[in-house]
């Protein structure tokens, strides 16, 4: 694994936040998260994970088209580093692909990022449970699905391990705040372009 280049600077000590996803199509809702984590957690950067096929969804759009989204919404924002890790190390599932980044940067402190929406089927990904012991996870709060962190399954398992400041993993931070509405659902059913995405 040691040709695997990072996306941007790794440094012994350094708090990556890993956001990860389809982002069909990356939206302001993805942009809060990443924000929010960046704001709360004192993170260096965020790498967002574009994912050539979520195993969960259906018909994504490109991912060249995907990555183009994302890098528009991104924007000049030197903190946020869209890449398609999981297309160079040919892994289709999350707990794959946090095993081979903590392999190849043992030095570098990652935390799972994802919004409350995601967390409620979050049991439903392969070997969740490994995520969870792997490395600490901070979930955002989005709106529909702030009771998520009380009766999602991972929430449940690992209650004993939900805190207020990030620790080793198992960690579990429950962030709260401003609320974004954006959905990529909502958005493909609408059809229409938004925040400079591509059509």
């Amino acid at each position: 694994m040691n040709w695997l280049r990072p996306p941007g600077p790794v440094a012994n000590g350094l708090r990556i936040g890993l956001l990860g996803g389809s982002f069909n199509p990356a939206h302001e809702g993805h942009r809060y998260v990443a924000e929010t984590a960046l704001q709360r957690l004192d993170l260096a950067y965020v790498w967002w994970l574009v994912s050539p096929q979520n195993p969960l969804k259906s018909d994504p759009a490109p991912l060249e088209r995907r990555l183009a989204m994302a890098r528009a919404l991104v924007g000049r924002d030197p903190r946020m580093i869209v890449t398609d890790l999981e297309r160079t190390l040919g892994t289709r599932y999350t707990v794959d692909t946090l095993k081979a980044l903590h392999r190849r940067f043992p030095e570098v402190r990652f935390v799972w990022l994802m919004g409350s929406d995601n967390l409620e089927q979050f049991h439903r990904w392969r070997r969740w449970a490994e995520i969870v012991a792997l490395l600490p996870v901070a979930v955002i709060e989005r709106p529909g699905s702030i009771l998520a962190p009380l009766r999602a399954k991972a929430m449940q398992r690992f209650a004993g391990c939900r805190g207020q400041t990030l620790r080793r993993a198992p960690s579990l931070v429950v962030l709260d705040g401003r609320r974004n509405e954006v959905s990529a659902t909502a958005i493909r059913a609408l059809g229409t372009p938004k925040h400079g995405m591509l059509d």
